[in-house]
């Protein structure tokens, strides 16, 4: 969501839409709360709306809104009836026509989330806006004591991060976390147990071809904000790879010491930012990673390798593979007397429990059992900065043909940015399509 912008008039809600929430909420169970709450238009709303559960005792729903109502914050306001024990109470963007869109829900809405923040309506946020809002309103959020879940990417910058972290650290009450829906799928939870117990020994190998990831110039001039540097911070890495970038540090529990990297600018289409990259990662245990993405390619190909010294995990295909080693790698290298001896191994397709949730919707049920339950969060916020580091340091190294060192020089960074918006902005070949959304359910990862 573009910078909330003051509207003439505040966004009024009808009374009709009171009454019948109001009743809604009564048939869930929904009791009075003390204390004042306002629509957008500065009227007080029933005190149904004001809702934590009966006086005294524990809320036993969360009441949510959604900030940020285009292609992925739609997507998110259509599976909130399946959720337990949340309810959704009110809808913030700065357009319009696209809370017009949402009339049928018969809910508040607000067309500046400082509003939306001040109405006593929501005991948490999901936030859905272009990439550049995410830090200002999570922060504007927390400071007045209200749970946060972010979709991806939680800043542009890893600076920006950095400052909501520190914000977030001084707020442990309170439950913030990402949409990193990806930590959910059966076989990337595999592999991290699988690493985490030992099984495959020392990782040593790293290697993620993640060009699955084709686009066309509708999906990019679906909105203006679109791959340029000004309105979102960058092309693939910021945009399709995040849930790559957060399962490559996630799985093996590694972040990278050094990053080297080749970026392509507007390779495959005509815009402002990088649509293809090649990069190579340093750990501080020996081991390399490659990491190559592309925006451009097809057929594309999302295939993961991690190889150790018991082996090598393969997923690809949404199946997961071990080709496991009969004896250590470097048992054998060390100590075998034959110039060239074969490790024998054993090529097994792992079984996946694929009956737990995945998704969006398992994501924003976890927060929501985090709040009322204390349940331990899948995707923590303070954790988004993790991918995104990886990421800058990638685009810096890119851009720059220079190996990049980690944690990143977060000033440095910022400085690269400023400097691409003024080399390449307004090069992007078309105005955006107005009115337009795109439709982001192809995009999903699973």
């Amino acid at each position: 969501m573009p910078a909330a912008r003051a509207p003439a008039r505040p966004a009024l809600i009808e009374s009709a839409s009171f009454d019948l929430y109001e009743t809604c909420l009564r048939l869930l169970g929904g009791a009075a709360h003390a204390g004042p709450a306002s629509d957008g238009a500065g009227r007080r709303l029933p005190q149904s709306w004001n809702w934590s559960g009966p006086r005294g005792e524990p809320m036993d729903k969360v009441r949510f809104g959604v900030v940020g109502l285009g292609g992925m914050g739609s997507h998110h306001v259509g599976y909130f009836p399946r959720l337990q024990r949340a309810v959704l109470t009110a809808l913030c963007d700065s357009k319009p026509e696209r809370l017009a869109r949402h009339k049928h829900l018969g809910l508040p809405t607000f067309e500046r989330y400082e509003d939306l923040l001040a109405s006593g309506l929501v005991d948490a946020v999901l936030i859905a806006t272009p990439h550049y809002d995410h830090p200002p309103i999570t922060r504007a959020a927390l400071e007045r004591k209200i749970h946060v879940l972010s979709e991806k990417p939680v800043a542009v910058t890893v600076g920006e991060a950095r400052k909501t972290n520190e914000l977030y650290a001084r707020h442990p009450d309170l439950k913030y976390a990402v949409m990193f829906q990806t930590r959910t799928v059966a076989r990337y939870r595999k592999m991290r147990e699988m690493i985490a117990s030992g099984e495959l020994g020392e990782v040593t190998r790293i290697t993620w071809i993640a060009t699955n990831w084709f686009r066309t110039w509708t999906y990019y001039a679906s909105g203006g904000w679109r791959a340029t540097w000004a309105g979102e911070g960058g092309g693939v890495l910021i945009n399709q790879n995040p849930h790559n970038l957060d399962l490559l540090q996630w799985i093996p529990n590694l972040m990278p010491r050094r990053v080297t990297a080749v970026a392509a600018i507007a390779k495959t289409h005509p815009i402002e930012v990088e649509d293809e990259v090649s990069a190579v990662l340093e750990y501080d245990n020996g081991a390399i990673g490659h990491f190559i993405t592309s925006s451009g390619e097809a057929p594309g190909t999302d295939r993961l390798e991690i190889a150790g010294d018991r082996g090598k995990l393969i997923s690809e295909e949404g199946k997961l593979r071990f080709v496991r080693t009969t004896a250590s790698v470097r048992q054998v290298r060390e100590h075998s007397p034959e110039s060239f001896a074969n490790v024998e191994t054993w090529d097994i397709n792992i079984p996946c429990d694929s009956s737990r949730p995945e998704g969006h919707q398992a994501i924003t049920q976890n927060f929501v059992n985090a709040i009322l339950n204390g349940e331990p969060l899948i995707a923590p916020g303070v954790e988004g900065v993790r991918g995104l580091e990886i990421g800058n340091a990638m685009l810096m190294a890119g851009v720059t043909r220079q190996p990049v060192e980690l944690p990143l020089d977060a000033e440095a960074y910022e400085q690269l940015l400023e400097d691409l918006k003024k080399k390449y902005g307004g090069r992007k070949s078309l105005q955006a399509r107005t009115g337009t959304t795109a439709d982001l359910a192809g995009s999903f990862v699973k």
